[in-house]
């Protein structure tokens, strides 16, 4: 069976029908950012909670159908314009310590303002004093503008490019972060963002190191199969097994194993003969 890593969705807006799904496609391990719910936060305190729940319950349901549940935590781009929520950076530290934590994200950018500019900056130097990956979110207005405003606050942060995936890119997008030594993130999403056959074409034309795919599953109208989904395109492209393995479970190993928190090993309810997993704690990298 294929198995695949999906490096950005949320499973808080999900059921467990689609982890039921998602773990017969061959889903095996995941990363849930912490993001937008949707409905304004009015408070510190909700984020506690939810953060909390991405510690806690999303992995214990994940690992009723034998998927390995991680998660990114901060305060998101969208939110970071509310000043009452200004001291969930001040939040952030006690949670970056945390086993299962495997990067500071979903950061970056929505409407680009000073505000924005303030948490993003300030997140990227929480990644490098923690030692974690960065996931950052390229806006949906201006992508191109975004993106490249995006690189040059992660070049002014110091930050190594090595640990940063720059998310949500497009053919207009990847060229620039293709260049920049960042990771290239690609959410596979209906109606919007990329399809199946665009990415193929992508992959086609830059190769496949430094590569993610992810569903971005929220509360939108999105498909969390979508990465078995592009899988399926990529064989039916003429991609061989292999390169099918790297992109959808090698690549997102490898980035977000630099965190040393990857906890890749089979849970109890996984199929043995159709799990072939790792562990990758801090200190086994």
């Amino acid at each position: 069976m294929t198995r695949i890593f999906d490096p950005h969705i949320h499973m808080t807006s999900r059921t467990t029908d689609d982890y039921e799904a998602m773990a017969a496609a061959g889903v095996r391990a995941l990363v849930e950012p912490a993001f937008w719910l949707g409905q304004p936060r009015t408070g510190v305190s909700s984020f506690t909670d939810y953060f909390d729940s991405l510690l806690g319950w999303e992995p214990h349901r994940a690992e009723q159908f034998g998927i390995r549940h991680h998660c990114a935590l901060a305060l998101n781009p969208k939110e970071a314009n509310d000043p009452r929520l200004a001291e969930v950076l001040d939040l952030l530290p006690r949670y970056l310590v945390r086993d299962r934590v495997v990067a500071v994200g979903e950061i970056g950018y929505d409407a680009m303002t000073p505000q924005e500019d303030k948490a993003f900056a300030a997140q990227l130097q929480l990644a490098v004093e923690y030692e974690l990956p960065a996931l950052v979110h390229t806006p949906h207005r201006d992508k191109a503008n975004g993106t490249r405003r995006t690189l040059d606050v992660v070049r002014d942060s110091g930050i190594d490019p090595s640990l940063v995936a720059v998310d949500h890119l497009n053919e207009v997008t990847v060229a620039e972060v293709a260049d920049s030594g960042c990771w290239m993130g690609f959410s596979i999403y209906p109606d919007t963002k990329m399809s199946e056959e665009r990415m193929v074409a992508v992959l086609r034309e830059y190769g496949t190191d430094r590569m993610l795919v992810n569903s971005a599953a929220d509360w939108g109208r999105s498909d969390p199969l979508k990465t078995r989904r592009t899988a399926d395109a990529m064989r039916a492209a003429g991609f061989d097994e292999d390169t099918v393995d790297k992109v959808l479970w090698r690549n997102p190993v490898a980035f977000y194993g630099r965190s040393g928190r990857l906890e890749l090993d089979a849970p109890d309810t996984a199929p043995a003969a159709e799990y072939a997993g790792s562990s990758i704690r801090r200190g086994q990298r």
